[in-house]
This record gives structure tokens, sequence and C-alpha cells, in this order.
């Protein structure tokens, strides 16, 4: 019974040696997916805890700029994961494309509006005194893939004064939402987790280029690849895809 307790104590202190905290910096269009896909995780691997932190790419890329704990970056485009790169070169142990992502316009649901091509869309008529809401095209990824996409169909120049710019998507989604905006631009995957908005119309891909999530390992820890190599494996995929995501 003495040696059973023994062993039993020594077990435990390997596990809680062995016990390490991965703490992910995540797109805030990742909130829900990388949600569900930590808590799959830690029922495969109880020893590690994943910690997330959800913002605008942007957001996030500054502060590991200034040396924010960090364990994995996930960008919503490959713009913020470089600039990371290019700041932290000393941390960077690995990057690869993660999933990718559409983007579309978005109205209430109890708007009159119905499915269309974007090219058919009377933004002026639609907006008149109101706002559009989508991330600052500053800096939000969404945003910059919003202005590349409506300058490709020569609207920018109209809607931009009638921009209702938000710190991240999920911001630009919850206008929508409240019925404070009529249309608003977000990525697909966003739309579809919402009940209070419908999807008008989708970009053209090749109006905007590819929303590309790039994963950049920035710790050596063994619980970081470890996570990191979960969410690249098959295991991940249909969880992805579930929830909108492409490869």
């Amino acid at each position: 019974m003495k040696k059973f307790a023994l062993a039993l104590f020594a077990s435990l202190l390997t596990a809680t040696a062995t016990s390490e905290q991965i703490n992910v910096f995540a797109a805030s269009s990742m909130t829900n997916v990388l949600q569900q896909l930590g808590e799959k995780y830690q029922q495969q691997y109880p020893e590690d805890q994943v910690q997330f932190s959800f913002a605008s790419s942007s957001v996030l890329a500054k502060q590991i700029e200034q040396d924010a704990p960090a364990d994995l970056f996930i960008s919503a485009d490959q713009k913020w994961a470089d600039y990371v790169a290019e700041k932290q070169p000393q941390k960077i142990q690995q990057i690869r494309p993660l999933v990718k992502n559409d983007l579309v316009l978005i109205a209430p649901n109890d708007s009159d509006l119905r499915p269309q091509p974007i090219e058919q869309i009377d933004f002026k008529q639609i907006l008149q005194n109101d706002y559009l809401s989508v991330g600052d095209p500053d800096h939000v990824p969404v945003g910059i893939y919003a202005k590349k996409a409506l300058t490709s169909f020569n609207r920018w120049e109209q809607i931009e004064p009638r921009l209702a710019s938000a710190k991240n998507v999920r911001d630009a989604l919850s206008f929508v939402e409240r019925g404070e905006s009529p249309l608003g631009i977000v990525y697909s995957t966003d739309a579809n987790i919402s009940t209070k908005v419908k999807i008008i119309a989708t970009f053209p891909q090749v109006s905007y280029g590819e929303v590309v999530y790039p994963l950049v390992q920035l710790s050596d820890k063994a619980a970081a690849k470890r996570f990191a190599d979960y969410l690249v494996s098959e295991q991940a995929k249909p969880i992805f895809e579930q929830a909108g995501f492409r490869f």
C-alpha cells in the first residue's frame, strides 16, 4: 500500500511538472471554432492548459511586438503574420497556413433585401443616411479585404464616407445584429454563427484576393507545438469545415 501511495505521488508530481499553459492569440473570427477545438484538445491532453486571447489581428500583432506572452498567433491575413515575423524574428518557430474564409455582405434578418450579385446592389439607396459596418480598413483585416473588394467594383469612393469602422469583425457583426447598420461586411463564418443576420451577397474571391489564416508558432514549448500540430491535423479539419472555414 505504501509503495502504491509513493508511486501515485510520483506520478502526480510528474504530471504537474510537465503541465504547460499554451497562450493562443487569435483573430476574432476564430473565437467559436477555436474554443471548440481547445475543449476537444484538452480532452486528449489534460495536462495542457489552452488560454485564448481574441481581438483584431492588428491589435494582437502589436501586443506581440511588445513582448506579450503569445505561444501561437493566428492572424486573419498574411500582413500581420509577416509583421510579427519582422518585429520578433527570434521568436518564430514555424509559420503554416491554417484555413481560408470568404467575404460576405450581410443585412439584418428583418431587412427587405434579398440575395443578389454584388454588382446589382445599390449601396447609396440602401444606406441613405445610415452606415455600412466593417472593420477599420486602415488595419483590421476584414476592413482591408472589404476596401479591396469595393474598390474592384468601383464602389469604394461612394461608400467610404458612409463607413462605421469597427475595431474587429465581431463588432462589425454586432452593429448589424442590433440594427444599427443596414449593411455590413464580415466573413462568412461570422455570418453563419448569427441568428440575427442574413447573407445578401458573397464577394468574388478575385475582388479581394484570398482570406488565409496563417498559424504562427512563437514558442519552443512542447505543448505549443503539440497544439499547433493538432490544429493542422485531420482531427481538426472537420470541425473547421463545420464552422464554414475552407482549406
